[in-house]
């Protein structure tokens, strides 16, 4: 049975929405069917962070990201598709993930959309990835993701490399973005890989 070409992307309220943003963007451009919850706290750093008019009410993803097969779900809608396992998707990505959100996770106690979204990826096998971004980590945060990752969850963490020669923020931004791309096997031009010539 052939998988849909879909994904689900949580943005919670770690810094760092540029990586969510750029994600979304690339996604929607490459027509993937890509279904949208943002945590309550996302809004507060969409504000805090970004230039883009923000309604929590009624978030405007055309301006957060551009065209796309976009489809948004709020937080407390407990009942929405992506969290049942019978809801088919090539992977859900939590971008940024809170350290909040990946105690949660690791404890299958999550009791909004997010966390069960997540919790079913996991139950069912599919790729559960999470970009976090905090530092220092503490001991709970490193054994929560040791938790997810013995769970089938895979960390990946808001770290850029810098053998690319980035020249901007924005080529920092792609070298994270592309690695969740690569995870998630879709195609992408986000910077040259390693060895290879420009």
């Amino acid at each position: 049975m052939d998988t849909p070409n879909r994904v689900v992307v949580a943005i919670t309220g770690a810094s760092g929405i540029q990586y969510a943003q750029r994600l979304l963007g690339v996604l929607g451009s490459s027509g993937v069917e890509t279904h949208v919850v943002f945590s309550e706290a996302a809004f507060d750093v969409w504000r805090a962070e970004l230039d883009v008019p923000c309604n929590p009410d009624k978030p405007d993803l055309r301006a957060f990201a551009g065209d796309g097969d976009f489809r948004l779900y709020r937080n407390s809608q407990v009942g929405a598709p992506v969290a049942s396992g019978s809801f088919r998707h090539r992977g859900m990505v939590v971008c940024p993930c809170t350290m909040s959100t990946l105690g949660a996770i690791a404890s299958g106690t999550g009791d909004k959309l997010i966390g069960r979204a997540a919790e079913v990826t996991l139950k069912e096998r599919r790729k559960l990835l999470l970009v976090t971004r905090e530092t220092p980590l503490s001991l709970i945060a490193l054994r929560n993701m040791v938790t997810v990752t013995e769970a089938g969850g895979t960390i990946i963490d808001a770290n850029p490399g810098f053998y690319t020669r980035p020249a901007t923020v924005q080529d920092m931004i792609d070298f994270v973005v592309a690695r969740v791309l690569d995870q998630l096997a879709i195609d992408h031009k986000l910077g040259k890989r390693w060895g290879e010539k420009p």
